[in-house]
């Protein structure tokens, strides 16, 4: 089944999960655009897909905006909005520098808020569109020494369900993505004693495509993600 979108933003946009991403939308026939501070590491995926690339703040209110005003009047309003950017300060809490705790929140969550604003804003007119958030097992459970991370995923948490309570009656599917493991990638492979201990971005960008094939009568508002070796 074809999605029934045009247009993708993903926000945050990088290797691994944003970058599988873009490849299956693109394979859809959506057109994709990669937001990030630094576009210049999207270059080779942009060429791959045929994205086109904004360098964008997400904690930046007034970045935010402009990012979606050049959205608009190069192709229109995004019907699909994929907030993917986090930020991490890992470490003892009684020694986590305050500021950096502040920029690490900013971007996990309050970039979330600004995106869903601008999403929605454009949404609401026409009762369609979809606003996925990407989560963490931070989101669920704080873990020691990643009190900033934890405090950023849970906050986004509680958005994605306020958002997806206030839009979904209005034809809007906002959805937040628990992703409940480690993502392989070049520089995080499998153990050699754990095969398929992690996620493959691949496997967690299908499940994204699966929410965006939902009917509206069956919408899911959370998933959750996890290696199928998983015990627990």
């Amino acid at each position: 089944m074809s999605l029934p979108y045009r247009t993708a933003l993903i926000v945050g946009a990088g290797a691994g999960i944003s970058a599988a991403l873009a490849r299956l939308l693109a394979a859809e026939g959506l057109r994709v655009v990669l937001a990030a501070r630094d576009i210049a590491k999207l270059a080779d995926l942009a060429a791959e897909t045929g994205a086109v690339t904004v360098a964008a703040d997400a904690a930046d209110p007034q970045a935010v905006a402009a990012l979606f005003g050049e959205v608009d009047v190069r192709f229109g309003a995004p019907d699909v909005v994929i907030y993917n950017a986090s930020a991490r300060v890992p470490g003892p809490l009684a020694s986590l520098d305050p500021e950096a705790v502040r920029q690490a929140v900013e971007v996990t969550a309050f970039g979330a808020f600004l995106v869903a604003r601008e999403a929605a804003r454009r949404m609401e007119p026409h009762g369609h569109g979809a606003i996925l958030f990407t989560g963490a097992t931070a989101g669920v459970k704080g873990f020691p020494l990643s009190a900033a991370f934890a405090m950023g995923k849970f906050a986004l948490r509680g958005l994605a369900q306020s958002a997806a309570r206030e839009l979904g009656p209005k034809g809007i599917h906002v959805a937040h993505v628990v992703v409940d493991g480690a993502v392989r990638s070049a520089r995080r492979p499998d153990p050699a004693d754990k095969p398929d201990s992690t996620l493959t971005p691949e496997g967690v960008a299908r499940a994204y495509l699966d929410l965006l094939r939902q009917p509206r009568d069956a919408w899911s508002s959370e998933v959750e993600l996890r290696p199928w070796v998983e015990r627990f």
